[in-house]
This record gives structure tokens, sequence and C-alpha cells, in this order.
């Protein structure tokens, strides 16, 4: 009798092993879900995704401080910044993989502006332009619930 409880236990921890895995793995699909958007192989267009978190605005990062993370070169404005997002980058990088939030929650894929953004809930959303973030923040939970629904189909078609 011992022996098959041990042996359960050895299970139960194996499962939530697994388990928190699969969250870790997931958790950074979700915020990648694919290759990152990135112009002239810079994500963001260069600017420091942790900025959006600490100094609340969009700061553009140093081309001699960068991190390679989800298929592009991600630029910070200090070393502290590019540790920041190394330690935790699931947390820092903007959902759909940096791509416009608002043509996410319609069902297809557009560049992003880095001047048009938005920290909501502790995760970054970018949009193609301030007119279009304008649009997106008329409602944000239910754009974020859409977009939410369509990346995963949108990233297997691209």
């Amino acid at each position: 009798m011992q022996t098959g409880f041990s042996d359960l236990q050895s299970r139960i921890r194996l499962c939530t092993a697994c388990a928190g895995l699969l969250l870790s793995v997931l958790g950074a699909t979700a915020a990648t879900a694919g290759k990152v958007f990135e112009q002239a192989g810079l994500a963001i267009r260069g600017y420091d995704p942790v900025a959006y978190f600490t100094e609340q605005r969009a700061v553009e990062g140093s081309p001699g401080i960068t991190q390679q993370w989800g298929g592009a070169t991600w630029q910070f404005a200090s070393s502290a910044n590019r540790d920041r997002f190394v330690a935790d980058s699931g947390r820092y990088a903007p959902q759909y993989g940096g791509h416009c939030a608002y043509a996410a929650a319609n069902n297809y894929i557009a560049p992003t502006d880095p001047q048009a953004w938005t920290v909501h809930n502790d995760k970054l959303y970018l949009n193609f332009s301030k007119s279009v973030r304008a649009r997106w923040k008329k409602d944000i939970g239910g754009n974020i619930a859409r977009g939410d629904q369509h990346w995963p189909q949108l990233m297997q078609e691209r």
C-alpha cells in the first residue's frame, strides 16, 4: 500500500511539473505566438519594450543594448531594461507578437507604430496608428477577447 501511495505522489509531482512547463510555454506562445513583427530586423522598430511599463512612454532603444528573442532583435534604452526583459520576456513583450491589436481583434494582421501603444492589465498592446488605437480603446476588453480568439489561427495562416 505504501508503494502505491508513493507512486501516486510521484505521478502528482510529475503532472504538476508538466502543467507548470506547459503554462510557461503557452505564456511565451501567447506573447510571441510565432515570429515577432519586426522592421529592419528590429522588434517594435527598435523601441524598448520595458520602458512602456517603467516610464509609461515609448522610448527608443540603443543599437548597442540588444537581446535576441522570438526570432527578432530587441533594443533597450538601458542594460537594466534588457536584464528585466531577459528575466521575464513574456511580461514585457507586446501581445500578438507586436502586431496590431486592433487588427488581431478583427481577424487580420497589420504592422504597428511604437507610439500607438497601451498597457492594459499589465500587458503591452500596440496598434497600427494612434487613430487605430483610439478605435481599439473604445472596447479594450472586447477587442482583447476577439484578438485572443483570432490570434492562434492568424499565426497558423502566416
